[in-house]
């Protein structure tokens, strides 16, 4: 069972590197926005950025700094075969998953203006900000010296891999393909 984690940069890419590990190799996707989502609605939370750090924050000063992947990982192994764990977001996170013999984590990244046009076009729940609320949100997320805080930079750092997307589709999967390739 090969599991790749996936972090990076706000609108960079990491959903178009998970659909094409599904679409192309069959992965089994495992989203923390998912588990969010269920775990905010079981609160009775809105549905939005600030709510999925509030949530994801609580949950690791409470269990521990990498309890939402810990939680989707079981899952993949109760499931079995090839896996994605999209988005970590602190060391901590990294650190257990790294225990697993298999695990890679992918990073990505991309021009600020590029993504946030991105995430403008995908219109998701969370993604209706200005670009300065855009940077904002992301600044916050980037570096936090509490373990149980996102630390997106430091993950990208730790990454086995890291892509750049200011491109198109193609060079970001050839980017992927050379990095699955890697003995």
């Amino acid at each position: 069972m090969k599991i790749i984690g996936i972090t990076g940069t706000l609108g960079a890419g990491k959903g178009t590197i998970v659909d094409y590990l599904i679409n192309h190799y069959g992965y089994k996707h495992y989203s923390v926005r998912g588990y969010l989502i269920e775990e905010a609605t079981r609160r009775g939370m809105e549905i939005n950025r600030d709510t999925f750090v509030e949530v994801a924050n609580d949950l690791r000063a409470k269990h521990s700094p990498s309890y939402i992947v810990d939680e989707l990982y079981k899952q993949a192994e109760a499931a079995g075969g090839n896996a994605i764990i999209e988005s970590v977001r602190t060391p901590g996170e990294v650190e257990s998953l790294r225990k697993n013999e298999h695990f890679l984590l992918f990073a990505v990244d991309a021009d600020p203006k590029v993504r946030y046009e991105r995430i403008v076009s995908r219109a998701s729940e969370t993604d209706h900000v200005s670009f300065e609320t855009f940077i904002e949100n992301e600044q916050r997320e980037m570096s936090s010296t509490d373990p149980n805080h996102q630390n997106v930079g430091r993950c990208m750092q730790m990454a086995d891999f890291v892509f750049n997307n200011d491109g198109n589709f193609e060079a970001l999967y050839k980017q992927v393909e050379e990095a699955l390739g890697r003995p």
